[in-house]
């Protein structure tokens, strides 16, 4: 889904920004208008959101700068009232801030990444992601999209969009080239094994199945969180109301880029009664998210995790672990647990923050260190899961 940053992405519409201060949570695997954001308003205080975010390092955790609020907005005033870019002027603060996932939008952006939210979107199909030598690559391309159609794959480096050269880009500056109305076309440039080639693809509204669920021959039902947009956590309760008594569930949170917390939380709900899914503080001010009560305590589950688990996917995975409901088996997880804040700017654009770290119900900071699974797996992980819960006391 061309047309969304792969860093910390923003889901704000601007009526959320007039309500008051929002949370976000999400690491954007994808460029893509189809990507995940996390965020909650005023309305959605009961379940609460947080904003995982930061990186894997072999050291470890590292600390996150952040840029002050007021010297951005300032900065933006300035640069405006001189007929320069306001949005600009902000990513030079937030650079210089040393804060890793600090990022400024404009209007258009963040009204496009609403989109996502719902499991809906315009674009072309891809998921891409900065490579290490800084080109934009090809991650993922979605099943029967124009992308598809087109050819694309995995592995693809994007070049060009409609002529306009996007290696060295910000990556929000190539979403600014990718996004477009249904049925415009748009030229992508690409190399793919040395070799260049050029495709033309028309966006389409696209969307995805946050949540597909499988029963295996063995009884085991397997529940796939690709991401939490809307309607995920009630979807993933559903699946475990309707799993077979006594039988085990697989939760399979791999490649799960993060999105709306309060569905991260529902999410966690579906197998605890009640209690504390994760801490967070907001510039020093604690605050909590608890799990709604009823949720089914008894069924034997295992979370499959891996490099690809990411923010709110951490979250879920980080309080059924400490609190003993599952056995996380997989690889270690991304590592995203600092929080972040949008500030709207004086031009409109918005520059979002980090202003704490959140922790898992045990206390652990999950902020470049990540989720270290019970098992580790590495291939045929879904067998092992299964091998597990037939230690637990179900499966063949």
């Amino acid at each position: 889904m061309l047309g969304l940053p792969s860093i910390p992405a923003f889901c704000l519409r601007p009526r959320d920004l007039r309500r008051g201060a929002v949370l976000t949570m999400a690491f954007l695997a994808a460029v893509g208008t189809g990507a995940y954001t996390g965020c909650w308003d005023r309305e959605e205080r009961a379940a609460v959101a947080v904003v995982p975010a930061g990186a894997p390092t072999a050291e470890g955790p590292r600390e996150t700068g952040t840029a002050d609020r007021e010297a951005v907005a300032r900065a933006v005033a300035e640069a405006v009232a001189e007929g320069k870019s306001g949005k600009k002027a902000a990513q030079e603060v937030v650079s210089r801030s040393g804060d890793r996932w600090g990022t400024v939008y404009d209007q258009g952006e963040y009204a496009a990444f609403a989109e996502g939210l719902d499991g809906h979107w315009t674009g072309v199909g891809v998921w891409a992601g900065r490579a290490p030598d800084g080109m934009i690559k090809v991650d993922k391309v979605q099943p029967g999209s124009p992308a598809a159609r087109a050819g694309l794959r995995a592995g693809d480096r994007l070049l060009s969009v409609d002529g306009h050269a996007v290696t060295g880009l910000a990556v929000p500056d190539v979403v600014a080239l990718l996004r477009g109305d249904a049925g415009t076309p748009v030229v992508l440039n690409l190399s793919r094994d040395g070799a260049d080639l050029t495709e033309t693809v028309r966006r389409e509204q696209l969307k995805t199945e946050p949540v597909t669920v499988r029963q295996r021959p063995d009884g085991v039902t397997v529940i796939k969180v690709a991401s939490f947009t809307r309607g995920s956590g009630d979807r993933v309760k559903a699946a475990v109301k309707a799993a077979p008594p006594g039988e085990g569930v697989v939760l399979d949170l791999r490649g799960n880029p993060g999105g709306l917390v309060t569905e991260a939380v529902t999410t966690a709900s579906a197998f605890l009664d009640g209690g504390l899914v994760a801490t967070y503080d907001v510039r020093g001010d604690q605050r909590v998210l608890y799990a709604a009560e009823g949720g089914d305590t008894s069924r034997p589950l295992v979370a499959l995790v891996d490099g690809g688990t990411m923010s709110a996917a951490e979250l879920v995975a980080g309080a059924l672990q400490d609190r003993g409901r599952a056995v996380a088996v997989g690889s270690r997880t991304f590592g995203k647990g600092s929080v972040q804040m949008p500030t709207e700017l004086p031009d409109g654009s918005v520059a979002e923050l980090t202003v704490g770290t959140y922790r898992t119900p045990a206390g652990r900071s999950l902020d470049g260190g990540g989720i270290t699974p019970d098992v580790p797996a590495g291939e045929r992980v879904e067998e092992r899961a299964v091998t597990v819960l037939g230690g637990l006391g179900v499966g063949p």
